[in-house]
């Protein structure tokens, strides 16, 4: 007995060890190549050496300590190595190896990887930067038209050909760029030149799906992203309109049309741009050189974008097309600049004809030579769901379309949880599924036709307000045409006021931290697309806009620090209209818009360059605070606090009570220079409008300067007035010299009794 177990003992040993270990692989599931693995973004800090391949290395090491000894495995696995502007990689991990790997010494976080959903001239002319007759002291004189900034635009690539792009009459290619001109797919070295500086594409964590309709290479299948680079940098293209019809007619062009273009395309298809591939684009724009970075991108938190701005690279963010629901504002990281869309001072009446005569108007893109005439529906066809338009398809359906124009209306109150575009493809839809002549659309705003381009083809489309709707509905079988649409511009237009569509504060991640921080023209906007001019609106369309302003900015003051730049767009920016009456924020119908609606207000580019006083923060500020953000809770009393001393230009205290004071910090540097006499000697004082039910004081309330003397710190204190759990009201801080000169940053404020509940009721 005794000799069989010491014979069979080996067998049954060697068999639990190969369980065991088959157990292990299969739990671990430690092969690169499995398909249970993802893509992990990893995160290793600032860059540790300045030789590249070092860093590489440590990417490697950190890899070969979870794979084992399979150095090959390791390196297999890396998509992305992160090693300009700081440290880190992209892998395929499975979710075991991403536990092991946030273990290690070198890691800061492990994230999955995931997507981020793209946010889709009379613009320029509106914000006072005339090309043909621009003011000899205005911005766009001063930076010679953006002469040698560099831009990089991160998207879903460009259209090369574009008219937009001609590089005639350009000089070199500036001596500091370190791009390169990619070649790929229907993309080639020539199709760069003086105007498309660099090009790159970044596709390792793109679908299938995604890449089978796509160039694999910068070139734009989609199109937005050359509709953003040119409302950027785009040279003057004269008598462009949209899809060459009769719409918005005129000079096509950037803000900065002189500035150079450096594009990496990191979104394909249908499914989005990953951490991963937007990750690697910062990267390689921060080693590339680039001036500014503009990202017409939803929800991007990656650290590679304060890297960029520690690099000296100003940010540029769209905000979101979530709106007008409140806490939707994406992009809301504190080193960036995240944009608000608004509206400018033209529009496309469409004139809806009645068989008695009655002229009724909408806005519609309707361009055809033709008109439309039958019999609108009055039968029960609309959407019968709560709260909801006409988007129940089964409903819908049931109507006999055919040969109609369709007025479409909600069957109770509008609902602000569903954006306009989402109600309108339903239906859409439906129209064209039965054959319908025509669309009409009641909406509760008018100001995002982008949708109506969906009907080019098939039928006119038109939106119109509650009124024309009951107008048109209240007459019995009757008879309409629609006629094409007209562009109108000029002060009749009510502009500019923030769009329907644009996404609001306050952030619930950060509520700290203001956002946006400005609004600027985001809606039918005309730019470029493939070799024709389309009209887009939304915030993707608002971030360009900053974006070459920014640029504009760069050129004159090389020295100012993004920090600088924005505070000069956010202090300078106008919250009325030309005619003094406050900008206005569509919503279900219109409010005065605050600072949850449109940041410092409407962006000024000629008051922006000759601003006196800016707010810094040096980017050790922000890379110190976010360092600890796995264990700041930026909503907490503590958190709140951290948040509060960063020195923006725009003060958020989202946890106000009464009996105790919250006292912000804030410092401003004098920027004037000699030609104004601020470098001599110059005195502000401060006018406060606190928010309502709040006591604001400011120590000292006045500050003076002198050439020996170019910063000063006040301090701001916010008591409560009230004792109730309520909302935010709002404010603002101006310093103002007397002269030409005031410097405006926004306030909201917060009262509670109980901690973190905003609302009692």
């Amino acid at each position: 007995m005794g000799r069989w177990r010491s014979k069979a003992l080996p067998s049954t040993l060697w068999l639990i060890r190969f369980l065991v270990v088959l157990l292990l692989l299969l739990s671990a599931d430690a092969s690169p190549a499995s398909s249970k693995t993802r893509i992990y973004v990893v995160y290793m800090g600032e860059k540790k050496h300045d030789d590249p391949s070092l860093v590489t290395a440590s990417h490697h090491a950190a890899l070969t300590s979870i794979f084992g000894s399979s150095k090959d495995d390791a390196q297999k696995s890396i998509v992305y190595s992160y090693k300009h502007g700081f440290s880190g990689f992209a892998a395929k991990l499975t979710e075991t190896q991403a536990e092991l790997l946030k273990k290690h010494p070198g890691v800061v976080t492990v994230k999955p990887n995931t997507y981020h959903q793209l946010q889709t001239t009379r613009s320029w002319d509106f914000l006072g930067l005339s090309y043909d007759q621009p003011s000899s002291s205005g911005l766009l004189k001063k930076a010679k038209y953006g002469e040698d900034v560099i831009v990089g635009v991160i998207d879903s690539g460009i259209w090369p050909e574009s008219r937009s792009f001609d590089d005639t009459g350009y000089g070199p290619v500036p001596k500091r760029w370190k791009g390169v001109c990619e070649a790929g797919e229907a993309f080639n070295a020539s199709n760069c030149n003086r105007k498309i500086i660099g090009a790159r594409a970044f596709a390792a964590d793109a679908s299938a799906a995604a890449l089978k309709a796509e160039y694999r290479s910068a070139r734009d299948a989609n199109g937005h992203g050359t509709h953003t680079a040119s409302t950027i940098a785009g040279a003057p293209v004269r008598g462009a309109s949209h899809r060459r019809g009769c719409l918005a007619a005129g000079l096509a062009r950037g803000g900065a049309p002189r500035a150079r273009l450096a594009v990496y395309k990191a979104c394909f298809g249908s499914g989005g741009c990953g951490d991963a591939s937007l990750t690697a684009a910062v990267d390689a724009a921060i080693h590339d050189g680039v001036d500014v970075l503009s990202l017409s991108l939803d929800g991007l938190e990656d650290p590679g974008t304060l890297h960029a701005v520690a690099s000296g690279i100003t940010v540029v963010f769209g905000g979101g097309n979530d709106g007008p629901v409140p806490q939707t504002i994406s992009n809301v990281m504190p080193w960036g600049i995240t944009v608000a869309a608004t509206t400018m001072d033209r529009s496309f009446p469409t004139a809806i004809t009645l068989d008695d005569g009655q002229k009724l108007v909408g806005q519609s893109l309707y361009y055809h030579n033709h008109t439309a005439a039958s019999r609108i529906l009055r039968d029960d066809f609309w959407a019968y769901v709560t709260n909801v338009y006409c988007d129940d398809k089964e409903s819908l359906d049931s109507v006999n379309m055919t040969g109609q124009i369709v007025l479409c209306r909600p069957m109770r109150p509008m609902s602000t949880s569903l954006p306009p575009a989402k109600v309108f493809g339903m239906a859409k839809n439906a129209a064209i599924d039965g054959r319908a002549k025509g669309l009409i659309l009641e909406q509760y705003s008018t100001d995002v036709l982008e949708f109506l381009l969906y009907c080019e083809g098939y039928m006119p489309c038109v939106v119109v307000d509650k009124e024309m709707a009951l107008r048109i509905w209240s007459h019995t079988d009757t008879v309409a045409k629609i006629s094409p649409a007209v562009s109108v511009v000029g002060s009749q237009v009510a502009s500019p006021r923030v769009a329907a569509f644009s996404s609001r504060g306050p952030s619930p991640l950060y509520p700290a931290i203001l956002k946006p921080d400005i609004a600027a023209p985001g809606v039918s906007i005309l730019a470029a697309q493939g070799d024709s001019y389309v009209l887009k609106s939304g915030t993707s369309m608002a971030c360009p806009h900053v974006s070459a302003v920014v640029a504009l900015l760069k050129a004159v003051h090389p020295d100012w620090s993004p920090a600088m730049i924005r505070s000069a767009i956010v202090t300078t920016a106008s919250v009325t209209d030309r005619f003094g009456v406050p900008i206005q924020a569509d919503t279900v119908g219109t409010k005065p818009a605050d600072p949850f609606d449109f940041g410092g207000g409407q962006i000024e580019p000629d008051r922006a360059v000759d601003t006196c006083l800016v707010y810094d923060v040096r980017p050790e500020e922000y890379l110190k605070l976010f360092s600890n953000s796995s264990t700041l809770d930026p909503a907490s009393d503590d958190g709140s606090s951290l948040f509060y001393q960063l020195n923006l230009p725009s003060i958020a205290v989202p946890n106000l009570k009464k009996g105790s004071a919250v006292t912000v910090w804030r410092t401003v540097t004098n920027v004037g220079g000699p030609e104004d006499g601020k470098a001599a000697a110059s005195f502000y004082w401060a006018r406060v409008e606190a928010p309502a039910g709040v006591a604001v004081s400011v120590e000292p309330p006045g500050i003076a300067f002198s050439s020996g003397r170019r910063s000063a710190t006040f301090k701001v204190t916010f008591m409560a007035k009230r004792s109730v759990q309520g909302g935010y009201t709002f404010g603002s801080l101006t310093w103002i010299d007397g002269g030409k000169h005031s410097v405006r940053i926004p306030i909201a404020v917060r009262t509670v009794i109980q901690d973190l509940v905003a609302d009692a009721s």
